[in-house]
């Protein structure tokens, strides 16, 4: 006996599942004609009835089930090998949606998206900052940045950008002209702090770690704001001591707008990661872009 055809059994599959020529024929966009060909090749080839067919209705045989539950999953196989080859031979194209925090949108993503947008044309890569925890498949997104506490464990981690992060604490120099420079975390509970509310409404302590011994402080201050622009000016117009992402307050640092003070007590953490869930079939925007972030890490 000659081995069947892949299409014809296909084709046999998308009519079991569907228990009808015209729906299945609706769902791969060909005649029920065709598949009803399929299907007749089919039970030449393998002699037995696959299908009962009625004027009303389409099941399968006993020998019909135990096919599609074989068939099933291997012809699943099959396709994944296939979109695999085709990803690498056609350059990928579509939409790759991400949900990242404010602080990755602004000082870490941006020179990796330029790279793999020039890498990859056909892909449109959307960006929407957010600093709150959501779930990123409900909410429509394709992946997720977020540093590592935040990521559920049921989902998959890829390094992205830096791997090591520091919290900075700075001041104007005009504020520590006139109320001093602190030493000691404690220290900062007799000065004016700047701090920053999350959109869960949290205001977080400021934590230090130095030999093993973690202090967190929730020191006072003029200004407490959602927008890191804000607590930028008000730390460089003298109002204040900041304590914030390495990464956002170097342009004041450089230009000495703003001075590092506590260097000391200045808390290293593990950088950002790209999250997604586990699944046989990523979209092909979103395997471009874990391939890039892997190979552009070395």
């Amino acid at each position: 006996m000659s081995r069947p055809d892949l299409s014809d059994l296909d084709a046999f599959v998308a009519v079991a599942r569907a228990r009808s020529f015209r729906g299945a024929a609706g769902l791969r966009g060909v005649s029920a004609s065709s598949l009803s060909d399929a299907l007749r090749r089919l039970e030449a080839r393998l002699g037995v009835r696959l299908l009962n067919r009625t004027t009303r209705s389409v099941t399968p045989t006993g020998a019909g089930e135990r096919l599609l539950e074989r068939l099933g999953p291997a012809l699943g196989e099959i396709a994944g090998a296939l979109d695999a080859v085709t990803s690498v031979r056609d350059s990928p194209a579509g939409t790759l949606r991400l949900n990242v925090p404010s602080i990755v949108a602004r000082h870490i993503l941006p020179p990796i998206a330029c790279r793999f947008l020039a890498t990859h044309p056909g892909i449109r890569l959307e960006v929407v900052g957010d600093d709150s925890f959501v779930d990123v498949l409900a909410e429509g997104f394709d992946a997720g940045i977020r540093y590592e506490e935040r990521i559920e464990r049921d989902m998959i981690a890829v390094p992205v950008g830096p791997r090591t992060q520091r919290f900075v604490i700075a001041a104007a120099p005009a504020y520590l002209a006139a109320r001093g420079r602190p030493r000691h975390p404690n220290d900062l509970l007799d000065h004016a702090c700047i701090r920053h509310r999350f959109p869960s409404g949290r205001v977080a302590p400021w934590e230090f770690e130095r030999d093993g011994r973690v202090i967190r402080i929730s020191p006072e201050g003029p200004l407490i704001a959602t927008s890191i622009e804000m607590e930028l000016a008000a730390a460089t117009a003298g109002l204040g001591l900041i304590s914030m992402f390495e990464e956002a307050l170097r342009p004041d640092l450089d230009s000495g707008a703003l001075v590092p003070v506590m260097e000391e007590w200045w808390q290293p953490f593990s950088g950002p990661f790209l999250y997604y869930p586990s699944r046989t079939h990523m979209p092909a925007p979103l395997r471009a872009f874990v391939d890039f972030i892997q190979a552009d890490r070395g």
